[in-house]
């Protein structure tokens, strides 16, 4: 079986995620690992692979197929994204929602001029909720729905507050309200504001000497990430943050809501995650698995999940699945 060899960009949370579905994939091995550290400081699991700095990046052209990008929305990606579009093919999980018809286009651009193919968002939200969204609005175009996430910890807007000056540290968890949940699932969800759906609660290891009046205030009046929500800010020992904040779990649903000859139906799809960061980056791998698939095929361009048949996703041929899962 040919192997497709992988790169990763950025060896956090999402990243030693990615090295793990990677060695659970039998057609993909690792390369290469890219940090902004020091590559002697950073140990991975993968003795083959090779640990670069990322400003090296184009000595790996004609030894990495698919660049798996896991740096975060707020920063990294921007940034990132279209530089290595312009010479490798790619994926990431983008997430900020508001933000990526923009992004799209940047990585479009990039990846075409390259020849290549850029994968943007495929983590489960945008991704995952992004198909179920489409399908239950396809199926009851006479409803409402709604996406509601958590109890979890969300790596965009924990990394958006760790950007922020004078924090150490930083957890969010979403908190979706009980009470729009039940509005969604009578049909009503619709009318609910962004602020009625979900509170997002921070727990923050401010810096020493630094005004942590400030800090809240930034991290309240944050765009796109905390100012259209009710936002509940924490300061907490470093010790605390060790001891009750160093997991990762997360979730969510998506309720669609209609009528059909005015019978209601709802559909509703869930995820209970454990470890986000290592579920989204499982998500990455099998889409990287696509792109590349597309790239063989010559395409180019930007691509989302809602360009990527299901077969593309899988290891198994067309006649097995529907033989086993159709």
């Amino acid at each position: 079986m040919h192997k497709t060899r992988a790169g990763i960009v950025g060896y956090g949370n999402m990243g030693r995620g990615a090295e793990k579905a990677i060695q659970q994939s039998p057609d993909f091995e690792l390369a290469a690992v890219l940090t902004r550290r020091s590559p002697e400081d950073v140990s991975i699991k993968t003795p083959s692979a090779v640990k670069i700095h990322v400003d090296d990046a184009l000595s790996l052209r004609d030894k990495v197929d698919i660049m798996i990008l896991c740096g975060g929305s707020m920063s990294d990606l921007p940034v990132q994204g279209p530089a290595f579009a312009k010479n490798f093919n790619t994926v990431d999980s983008f997430d900020t929602h508001a933000k990526i018809p923009e992004y799209f286009n940047t990585m479009d651009e990039a990846s075409k001029k390259a020849g290549r193919v850029a994968l943007i968002s495929a983590g489960w939200d945008p991704g995952l909720f992004s198909m179920n969204r489409v399908l239950a609005q396809a199926v009851l175009p006479h409803g409402s729905g709604c996406t509601f996430w958590g109890k979890g910890v969300s790596q965009g807007h924990s990394d958006a507050i760790r950007r922020v000056d004078g924090v150490e540290a930083a957890v969010q968890y979403t908190i979706p309200i009980a009470t729009a949940i039940e509005k969604a699932r009578k049909g009503n969800g619709g009318l609910l504001t962004t602020r009625e759906k979900h509170i997002r609660e921070c727990f923050v290891v401010a810096e020493e000497g630094a005004d942590k009046s400030e800090i809240e205030n930034s991290i309240k009046t944050m765009p796109h990430y905390f100012s259209d929500y009710d936002t509940i800010v924490h300061f907490i020992s470093k010790d605390e943050f060790t001891s009750n904040h160093s997991g990762m779990p997360h979730g969510g649903f998506v309720i669609h809501s209609g009528k059909i000859n005015d019978i209601r139906q709802t559909m509703e799809f869930s995820l209970n995650l454990s470890h986000n960061a290592e579920f989204t980056a499982s998500v990455l791998i099998a889409y990287a698995r696509a792109a590349y698939r597309y790239y063989q095929e010559g395409k180019t361009g930007a691509l989302t999940v809602l360009d990527i048949p299901l077969t593309y996703l899988s290891l198994k041929s067309d006649e097995d699945l529907r033989k086993e899962l159709l």
